[in-house]
């Protein structure tokens, strides 16, 4: 352990974190294929916000590097591989990011090194699609030469209390020596404390349930909110009078985007199939919740006809962009749908989102959003994403004299608005 130098593979939302974390007990270094991204970094500057300045700049202080030169990684001994897993535009598994990882360890790794996978997969991913790499491109033998493990990532971007080193760590090791040593090293900077699951394929459907758990739950949710809107009743006091009983489940109904909820359950799924199982809860839950934009725009569209309101070059204002409250992350957000689905009725969509970054969404989505409140009056308002900032924001303000307000969280007082989800 004390001879341990650890290198980090990917330094988005789990990588920093991570190694940033370890670099406070180990020797780390985090490599990105970014150059622009490990500038920054080095630079003292965390754009994703997971990692503030001041701790970023403490741990460059006491020696913790970021790079995109591998000869700089080639010493280390325990390599971290946490780059995304996202789905195509068919929602399959698109396993290219840890394909590329996978060969940049190959060509660093050496005899008697250990390499660790936190990104979400189906099982068998690790030993079956990525392993294979490491052993062509470096040349050595799986559990002879090198050693694998798998040690599912659980960042939930934006909260600052839920840290990595505050959440319990699965590990899992390939053989049961190497397991131990995997776990011993989480455990060392881990203060939740870790759990050393059998097999890394038990920890790689471990990590894939999880969010395949609350996609299912969120659907209940969503399909409740969409009936108790036909009833009339209000779906938040219907859920607050249920949550008096000790083991109901606290759900809400809302847009599930992000990296992990949107995503996993077509991980888990894809592999059902694989073993010639079609999977159907799985599926429905997505299928639900894969239509709650569209579902929104619809009933905004529904109330200013009810008021009168000209649908056709209708000014709608969308309060927030990100996939999620407090963060910059725009990773498979939701709000999109609600976009698209105002902009086929031929309306004007203004978002404003002092949280998003407009050139990453203009990039990633083709569409606009400005950082500043704008000044006019709109025919509805849409609130996607319950920011701190939309706190103090008087919404009624914003509408005209006949307009609508349409609240997707939950988060204003019934008397600000005219629906919720």
């Amino acid at each position: 352990m004390k001879d341990t130098k650890i290198a980090v593979i990917g330094l988005g939302y789990v990588g920093l974190p991570l190694a940033r974390l370890f670099s406070t007990k180990y020797q780390t270094i985090g490599y990105d294929y970014n150059p622009a991204r490990v500038k920054a970094l080095m630079a003292g500057h965390d754009a994703t916000l997971e990692v503030s300045d001041e701790l970023l700049q403490t741990a460059i202080k006491n020696g913790f590097i970021c790079t995109s030169d591998l000869d700089e990684i080639r010493e280390c001994n325990f390599y971290v591989v946490a780059v995304p897993t996202p789905v195509d535009e068919n929602h399959n598994p698109d396993l290219s990011p840890l394909i590329s990882a996978s060969e940049v360890v190959g060509k660093v790794i050496s005899k008697g090194d250990v390499v660790v996978y936190e990104s979400t997969v189906y099982p068998g991913v690790t030993e079956e699609s990525c392993i294979p790499v490491v052993e062509r491109v470096s040349g050595l033998k799986f559990n002879e030469d090198f050693f694998g493990g798998y040690s599912p990532e659980r960042i939930n971007p934006g909260d600052k209390q839920h840290t990595v080193e505050h959440i319990k760590k699965v590990t899992s090791g390939s053989t049961p020596e190497v397991g131990e040593y995997v776990n011993a090293v989480y455990s060392s900077v881990i203060t939740a404390g870790t759990h050393l699951a059998p097999s890394i394929k038990v920890a790689e459907a471990a990590k894939v349930i999880e969010n395949s758990q609350r996609d299912i739950n969120i659907a209940f949710v969503n399909e409740l909110a969409k009936i108790f809107n036909r009833m009339g009743i209000d779906t938040h006091d219907v859920l607050e009078a249920a949550q008096t009983k000790w083991n109901f489940l606290p759900f809400r109904p809302g847009l599930v985007g992000g990296h992990c909820i949107g995503v996993d359950p077509y991980y888990l799924a894809q592999c059902a199939m694989r073993y010639g199982y079609n999977p159907e809860i799985i599926l429905a839950g997505r299928r639900m919740n894969d239509g709650m934009g569209e579902y929104v725009a619809d009933q905004v569209v529904k109330l200013m006809l009810k008021r009168g309101i000209q649908v056709l070059n209708a000014k709608i204002l969308l309060l927030g962009f990100t996939f999620k409250e407090n963060c910059p992350d725009v990773r498979n957000t939701k709000v999109i749908d609600i976009v698209k689905t105002l902009k086929s009725y031929n309306t004007n969509v203004t978002i404003y989102d002092p949280w998003a970054s407009p050139e990453i969404v203009r990039r990633e989505y083709g569409v606009e959003v400005t950082n500043q409140l704008p000044s006019e009056k709109y025919d509805a308002v849409i609130l996607a994403v319950a920011h701190k900032d939309f706190e103090k924001l008087s919404v009624r303000d914003l509408t005209t004299d006949k307009g609508v307000v349409y609240d997707v969280k939950g988060f204003l007082k019934s008397e600000e608005c005219d629906a919720k989800l």
